[in-house]
């Protein structure tokens, strides 16, 4: 049994964050599947610049997107959907064996309608309806114009990827508008049984900016806080879904508990352990969701120690309350990433863009 294998065991499923078409077209991705045991592929705004911005596997696509005068959305969003679709057949299986918990592949909205609702709900609608695969995912922001967003799509019965999350607060949020996205699917008539959903809980950026301000200070009690941010604010949200989901009772016959996702756990500092959100993250019910790099990392090593959630809580408050009388403002911090998060991943859609559109011409 390998590292990724006995991570499962705790709990934890393994989900790579990366998709492209050379990818699926060499084979690559059913390999990692096969040799690295990944159960599932995430994908974002700025995966998918990466992808068809270099390379040529999408060029022959591109000629015929070009002849058919699509606009650089229509494309980008077509080859898009086209790789999502293929690579939720290689997941098929892993679905089937998993009742649907995992072979799941997710694609994400618009980023640039991140504050905007009625867009929001449409395109998830369309993008899980163009897709047609039972084992997609809608990745749809966090924000609060995006949250009535991710209730109404599952009110579709549609199975949603709620991300950009970054503290307890806006996931307390989250956890409500998936219970009730689920209460009114069923009240649709929908099998809740079949709706799936995670939250995406942003990991390593909350050490980068919590690491950045502590170092400013520069005291010895601030400097020996580093890198502890992240792990404790997501340990902290894990006691939140322990004490949301640890009884359905508020939900519909059927209902699914809505998974905490481990993002972002690709760590920034060279410094820190390549598996530090790997090794303190592992729990029941989870999802951890890592490049490449991480993963051979996980399978190298022999870091974990069992899980390292359920009983994580206190230790986690203590360190959020030592950060806070360090002088670290945690309300700020969290603001500054979210809007940070929804930037990112525009400009890296509308770079995008505009490289398609040069293609196109």
């Amino acid at each position: 049994m390998n590292t990724v294998e006995r991570l499962r065991e705790l709990g934890t499923s393994t989900w790579l964050d990366d998709l492209s078409r050379q990818r699926i077209a060499t084979g690559n991705l059913e390999a990692v599947k096969r040799e690295k045991s990944v159960v599932g592929v995430t994908t974002n705004p700025a995966i998918f610049a990466s992808a068809m911005s270099t390379g040529s596997a999408y060029d022959e696509q591109i000629q015929q997107l070009r002849a058919s005068g699509a606009s650089p959305d229509e494309a980008v969003y077509a080859m898009s959907i086209d790789d999502v679709r293929d690579a939720c057949d290689i997941f098929q299986d892993i679905y089937d064996a998993t009742d649907g918990l995992d072979g799941r592949v997710s694609i994400e909205v618009d980023p640039r309608y991140a504050h905007d609702e009625a867009k929001t709900i449409a395109q998830a609608k369309e993008l899980w309806a163009r897709v047609g695969k039972p084992n997609a995912m809608i990745k749809i922001p966090a924000t609060d114009a995006s949250l009535p967003a991710v209730t109404a799509a599952l009110a579709a019965g549609i199975s949603v990827n709620v991300t950009l999350i970054f503290s307890v607060e806006r996931y307390r949020e989250v956890i409500r508008a998936y219970k009730e996205g689920i209460r009114q699917a069923a009240a649709n008539g929908h099998d809740v049984s079949t709706i799936h959903s995670v939250a995406s809980f942003f990991v390593s950026r909350m050490d980068t900016e919590v690491d950045a301000r502590l170092e400013q200070i520069a005291t010895s009690e601030a400097l020996a806080l580093r890198g502890k941010a992240g792990v404790a604010n997501a340990q902290l949200a894990y006691r939140l879904f322990l004490e949301e989901f640890s009884s359905l009772d508020d939900l519909p016959a059927g209902a699914n508990v809505q998974r905490p996702l481990w993002a972002s756990t690709g760590v920034k500092n060279p410094e820190y352990p390549a598996t530090l959100y790997v090794s303190e993250l592992a729990g029941p019910n989870t999802v951890n969701t890592m490049p490449e790099s991480t993963i051979d990392a996980t399978l190298a090593s022999d870091s974990l120690h069992g899980d390292t959630l359920s009983a994580s809580a206190d230790d986690a408050q203590k360190t959020f309350d030592a950060i806070t009388a360090a002088g670290i403002d945690l309300s700020d911090v969290v603001r500054v990433l979210e809007q940070e998060g929804v930037d990112k991943f525009v400009d890296a859609w509308q770079e995008l863009l505009n490289s398609m559109s040069e293609k196109l011409q």
